[in-house]
């Protein structure tokens, strides 16, 4: 039965494993919400139908939907993945979703943190989020694993990278900002991190390509590929939108050093050749406390937004002139791995990619 535990993962000999490490399987939740949404929510079903089918060719997959949702979900879905009816608010299962730890016996735990629909009261993207925050803890009782909770400590999915052996990556933007833990300095957080995804040494890179929405995930920028190494997003055109973020989290990267003292080998990830924007505003829903959206919105349409899982990557896909040359350059990052693409424009126009709507269970006993 799976009970809450007093104590940190970090005094009970738990950490947070790669990402690049074996998995059990991969959780999401199904999209419904109209205010967020575009036509709603039908091609945006219809896109995370397609992740979810690219990932159940390597490894389990258990789609979340609604009560309302349910029969719908389960009918788009072939039969191999699961569908298991849970509330929900939104479709974030990177963010709201529990961070799984491991010990060496393999033992698998789950850290319930603290969930504020990205920045609460201050800068918030819907309210309310009360059944956000209850997913993790639901998800690790159906799995029969033991949690940690946070309270008082917010912290999203997408906001960290850990490369299992002491190292993580993040940004200032996201971590420091106003409405995650204004209680808490820099070096708090830094503890807290520590503690619970047990860490030796935390990378900090200013900011991330989201200001907006996430308040700069590092998923969107930056990732681990293995130890000693990660990926982040590049590009050489002034005009790019990213182009800034982009060279600075190369330099900052290009001059770290991991737990074990190894100055990171960093992979270049091309951006999208052409801005991605927004089309079809006037089919989502206004709805008092949700961000309002407009034609022409530039989305954050990054390929680092994919998702390692056993035996291969599944990378976004934009209708771009450079996907080809972004499935490319992953493939030699990950040379035993199948690289597969999915189109996912609907999945960013709702603000995320294949790696926030989706989330990791290690493998375990």
């Amino acid at each position: 039965m799976a009970k809450r535990i007093d104590s940190t993962p970090k005094k009970d000999g738990y950490r947070m494993p790669g990402e690049f490490e074996p998995q059990r399987q991969i959780w999401m939740i199904w999209p419904e919400r109209p205010d967020n949404w575009r036509n709603g929510a039908k091609p945006a079903q219809r896109a995370f139908a397609n992740v979810a089918i690219a990932i159940s060719q390597f490894e389990p997959v258990t789609m979340v939907a609604s009560r309302e949702q349910y029969a719908n979900c389960r009918n788009m879905l072939p039969p191999e993945i699961r569908v298991v009816e849970m509330s929900n608010d939104d479709a974030w299962m990177r963010d709201c979703g529990p961070t799984f730890v491991v010990n060496d016996k393999g033992c698998v735990r789950g850290i319930d943190w603290d969930f504020n629909a990205w920045g609460g009261l201050v800068d918030g993207l819907y309210f309310p989020w009360a059944n956000d925050d209850a997913i993790a803890q639901k998800v690790c009782e159906i799995e029969g694993v033991d949690t940690y909770r946070t309270p008082g400590f917010v912290l999203e999915g997408g906001s960290i990278h850990v490369d299992g052996e002491g190292t993580l990556i993040t940004t200032e933007m996201c971590l420091l900002s106003e409405g995650r833990n204004p209680h808490m300095t820099k070096e708090q957080i830094e503890e807290q991190l520590k503690e619970y995804l047990n860490l030796e040494k935390i990378i900090w890179i200013k900011d991330g390509i989201d200001p907006e929405e996430t308040n700069g995930h590092i998923d969107d920028v930056a990732c681990f590929v293995r130890p000693g190494e990660a990926a982040c997003i590049w590009t050489d055109d002034p005009a790019n939108p990213f182009y800034e973020e982009a060279q600075a989290a190369y330099k900052t990267l290009s001059e770290a050093t991991d737990a074990k003292g190894r100055k990171l080998k960093v992979h270049k990830l091309c951006l999208t050749k052409k801005p991605c924007l927004l089309s079809g505003a006037e089919t989502i829903d206004a709805v008092e406390g949700t961000l309002p959206r407009e034609d022409g919105e530039v989305c954050i349409a990054s390929y680092m937004n994919f998702l390692i899982v056993n035996g291969g990557v599944v990378v976004p896909q934009y209708d771009d002139e450079n996907d080809k040359l972004a499935l490319e350059q992953i493939q030699a990052m990950f040379p035993d791995r199948k690289v597969v693409g999915v189109s996912t424009k609907e999945v960013v126009f709702g603000g995320g990619n294949i790696h926030c709507i989706t989330q990791q269970q290690p493998a375990g006993r």
